[in-house]
């Protein structure tokens, strides 16, 4: 997921250089979601794995 952010970011830097600002805005703010999204999701995957525990 987190490839998609940087797929996103390096499509927003070239369009900025090209002076495609409005392509660049919206980039910029799909790989924010993104981001966020990926954030959420390891946060819940990490106090999932604390709360089941370690059973050997």
């Amino acid at each position: 997921m987190l490839s998609w952010v940087v797929t996103f970011l390096v499509i927003a830097l070239i369009a900025g250089l090209l002076g495609f600002g409005g392509l660049a805005g919206a980039s910029i703010e799909i790989a924010k979601i993104i981001f966020f999204i990926a954030i959420v999701l390891f946060l819940v995957s990490a106090v999932v794995g604390l709360a089941r525990g370690r059973r050997i």
